[in-house]
């Protein structure tokens, strides 16, 4: 399969994922793994803004986090099979494959920098990449969940002023704040059980390497 031309880098007025259900997931691989550029553009403009912004907020760079969402679209467009919609949605396994690489060069940088020493940066990485994890989550929620939850939670509002400033009822607000934190936790429990996969498969894959090798 051919790679695409460049992409732009992306618009952050661009549609949210949130409305993205299963059935839109498995369509869109299917038509990816058949070479259809046109759903690839689809999933660039309803996705690239959260991508984007992830590596943005762990790289700190802009410009290296238009090349990382080119790098991660081009790699969705050469190996659509990487994707299982049984384990999770699109938008969550683009957060995850961006969240990932993303850490990687931000290790890279930092090792590279005059005075590192081995993990010497690695309690300010994690907890870069674990802030930025928790905004993409929160960026991929519906409109009026993720202006609820930066009301109440972000600005330290009461759910009677948070009502006041959406123009909604106090119970209103307490039902989209209920239902906003449910889904990031359900999204970050499933990244902490894809997280614990990969450890699993590398811990299987190392002690494959070590067998085939007589063991150490």
């Amino acid at each position: 399969m051919a790679a695409p031309g460049p992409m732009a880098t992306p618009d952050r007025g661009a549609a949210t994922a949130a409305d993205a259900g299963p059935r839109w997931d498995e369509q869109l691989q299917r038509r990816l793994a058949r070479g259809e550029e046109t759903a690839l553009g689809e999933l660039y403009d309803l996705l690239a803004p959260m991508v984007h912004g992830l590596a943005g907020r762990i790289l700190a760079d802009q410009a290296a986090a238009a090349q990382l969402t080119r790098e991660v679209f081009a790699h969705v467009w050469e190996h659509p099979a990487a994707f299982d919609p049984a384990q999770g949605s699109l938008r969550s396994w683009l957060g995850a494959l961006t969240h990932r690489r993303a850490v990687d060069r931000l290790r890279l940088r930092r090792a590279a920098e005059p005075g590192a020493g081995p993990g010497s940066a690695e309690d300010e990485i994690r907890e870069v990449a674990t802030a930025a994890r928790m905004q993409y989550v929160v960026d991929s929620l519906p409109h009026s969940l993720r202006e609820t939850i930066a009301v109440t939670y972000y600005d330290g509002r009461t759910y009677q002023e948070t009502a006041r400033r959406l123009g909604i009822g106090e119970q209103a607000a307490k039902q989209r704040m209920r239902l906003g934190l449910e889904l990031l936790a359900t999204e970050l429990a499933d990244e902490r059980a894809r997280q614990c996969g990969r450890t699993a498969r590398d811990g299987a894959r190392g002690r494959t390497a070590q067998d085939g090798n007589g063991g150490t």
